[in-house]
């Protein structure tokens, strides 16, 4: 009985060390990105330092296409929270990261990327804080900028289309656009349900949240098929039709469109805790539309997308006229008919 006790204090330290956690880090707002120790090695190469965790999402928001790696850092002697309505809880001194790049070739990643930019969510002693970085042109590093810029990129898609075309880097204001709710600044992404999936660690890959718990970074996780999961939008066999585009429209609407939200006067709620089909938009009629209803009567017209203004604003890329406002200067394509396959099936 003795080497079992012995055995399982082992083994609980062992997973323990897994995690490196940071000391309490300065909350002050560094000139460069590479003054924060986040990365090890070459700066391009976004390899976590000892205490940064990488996370992923099961949906996440889209972009014009960038694509994001993402990691948290949280201070020594801290926890993440799971509170009992699913929500994530980060403690004071926790960083999100989040870096968008452009492969310079979708069909093959080995022809290397260009970091756009990194955008840090602080959490500060009575709120969340965004520094955005702009990487230069050698990519050896990304320095402090609340101005935003537009870049021309340039790239192959995956169906081996050349791209060019802008990408507007926000200003720190414009952060806080889709980051209001209930009128402060809060993450988007790192919910559970949207961190309830596998994600590929340097020895194995493991669920996210297992994963934390087992290294000490989370407390009160209850047993992981309590906890709720976000369908992934592309994947048919996360989800039904219904649950996948409800999943997107959650994470590129409803940040907004809630009650809690700065669209909040609109009555359309998208966020994928809404229930009532009035709420979500069917047979609604805009309060305020002006042009960007396009002539149409209502938000969704069940079985007919080419009449609902939902689509006619993801469609566009008019800025009086498109949905999302910030983000996207191109259309999602793929998103776009997901979502006019989920009305063409509607009642």
């Amino acid at each position: 009985m003795r080497q079992i006790i012995v055995i399982a204090c082992l083994l609980a330290v062992a997973c323990t060390l897994s995690f490196k956690v940071v000391k309490t880090p300065s909350l002050d707002k560094k000139d460069k990105l590479s003054e924060y120790g986040f990365f090890s090695g070459k700066m391009a190469d976004l390899a976590p330092a000892g205490g940064v965790v990488p996370y992923s999402l099961n949906t996440p928001l889209f972009s014009n296409y960038a694509e994001k790696l993402r990691f948290v850092r949280i201070p020594e002697g801290t926890k993440v929270t799971y509170t009992a309505d699913g929500a994530l809880e980060f403690p004071v001194g926790t960083i999100l990261i989040k870096n968008f790049y452009y492969p310079n070739d979708f069909r093959n990643p080995k022809k290397g990327r260009r970091i756009i930019e990194t955008r840090l969510l602080v959490r500060q002693e009575n709120e969340w804080v965004a520094w955005p970085y702009i990487w230069n042109e050698e990519q050896t590093d990304a320095v402090y900028d609340v101005a935003g810029e537009t870049r021309q990129i340039s790239y192959v898609d995956i169906h081996g289309k050349k791209v060019v075309t802008n990408y507007v880097i926000p200003n720190k204001n414009q952060c806080k656009g889709c980051h209001n709710k209930n009128q402060s600044m809060q993450p988007i992404g790192p919910s559970a349900m949207e961190l309830n999936r596998n994600q590929q660690y340097a020895s194995k890959a493991e669920n996210q949240l297992e994963h934390w718990q087992k290294i000490g970074m989370v407390d009160n996780l209850p047993y992981l098929k309590d906890i709720p999961k976000l369908a992934v939008w592309n994947d048919p066999s996360t989800g039904t039709l219904d649950q996948r585009a409800r999943a997107y429209l959650d994470v590129n609407c409803g940040h907004c469109h809630r009650k809690e939200g700065p669209a909040n006067t609109s009555g359309l709620f998208l966020n994928v805790g809404e229930t009532q089909p009035a709420v979500l938009g069917v047979m609604k009629a805009p309060i305020a539309a002006g042009r960007g209803s396009g002539d149409r009567s209502y938000d969704i017209v069940p079985g007919k997308p080419e009449e609902s203004i939902l689509v006619y604003r993801m469609e566009s890329t008019d800025p009086g006229v498109a949905m999302p406002e910030l983000g996207r200067e191109q259309v999602h394509k793929e998103g776009v008919e997901l979502i006019k396959e989920w009305i063409r099936n509607m009642k």
